[in-house]
């Protein structure tokens, strides 16, 4: 089976950024790094603040084996759009010998796709940077967005969410040459590098302890830019900073963990029975073990946990 994906326009040259620029584990698939964003003093990242959590994060239309009128549009369009990553290894990343993107995530996206559509071939796997998950979402350039996405109740005020698939928190990474020995150490009065858009900017952006933090377009960029020392610190969820300490080993990360998170998958929210879907095709997923065999795969080995330790469960 295949699934089509569609390329960035500027897929030769993050290709060469990242051969020059990062250090890669042996043998490991890998995404291409993009060109690094400048940085933003962060006066002017203070007025987004920390996301607002006072809503329920696991609230979502229960699941449904129905094709509902959302469902019967893609249908007839023959091609689910799928938004995804392609730089973040193990989650999604371009494998540099076959071309084709892989990880955790694409494994989800793939199984989404292929039971909603019932042929992989009417799957697009779309590249997304971070800042622009939910405008792909709203401006319908893709009908999902799988890719590390936090649920918060900012997000949920712009699009729906399916039931959580992953639990996850904060983590920040330093150069292993930095005494940093806790958050706090790597973030006060430090250059610090977060994506533009995600969560870790609004928790880094939070504290208020930062000298200054660095926005960037996707969250490798940043560790290009810790590569290149333009920046102290990165922070990024658990999975992302896993993935890269194990895909360069310059880099690990500090002590502490902030704000405990959940992932989603995020779509319109006039499209409730395309909601539904997912969250069945969630629900058969992990019950299958498809979920726990994807984790094994591609995140045991950099994590700190067993694939249930990681798993939301239902509520």
């Amino acid at each position: 089976m295949r699934t089509r994906t569609v390329r960035s326009r500027h897929a030769a040259a993050l290709a060469l950024l990242a051969a020059g620029a990062v250090v890669l584990s042996a043998g490991g698939p890998v995404g291409a790094a993009p060109a690094a964003g400048a940085a933003a003093p962060q006066a002017a990242q203070q007025e987004q603040g920390p996301a607002d959590d006072s809503c329920d994060v696991y609230r979502s239309v229960p699941p449904s084996t129905e094709d509902g009128p959302a469902v019967k549009e893609i249908k007839a369009k023959r091609s689910l759009v799928i938004g995804v990553d392609q730089n973040s290894y193990r989650w999604g990343a371009r494998n540099p010998n076959t071309g084709q993107i892989e990880g955790f995530d694409i494994d989800l996206a793939r199984a989404i796709g292929t039971a909603i559509m019932g042929d992989p071939d009417k799957v697009v796997l779309k590249p997304v940077a971070t800042a622009d998950r939910i405008d792909a979402v709203k401006k319908r350039r893709v009908d999902l967005v799988v890719r590390t996405m936090t649920i918060n109740c900012t997000r949920m005020n712009d699009v729906a969410f399916s039931k959580p698939y992953f639990n996850t928190t904060q983590r920040v990474l330093v150069p292993k040459a930095s005494p940093a020995k806790t958050i706090d150490d790597a973030i006060k009065d430090r250059t610090v590098c977060a994506a533009d858009g995600s969560t870790a900017q609004a928790v880094v952006t939070g504290k208020k302890t930062a000298r200054q933090v660095v926005s960037v377009e996707n969250q490798l960029d940043c560790l290009v830019l810790m590569q290149l020392g333009k920046v102290d610190a990165t922070m990024t969820d658990t999975g992302l900073a896993a993935g890269q300490a194990a895909q360069d080993q310059t880099v690990r990360m500090v002590d502490g963990e902030a704000q405990p998170e959940v992932m989603g998958i995020a779509m319109l929210k006039d499209r409730p029975d395309l909601t539904a879907r997912v969250n069945q095709v969630l629900a058969d997923y992990y019950a299958r073990g498809d979920w726990a065999r994807s984790y094994d795969r591609w995140l045991k080995p950099y994590m700190s946990g067993d694939a249930d330790h990681y798993w939301p469960g239902t509520r």
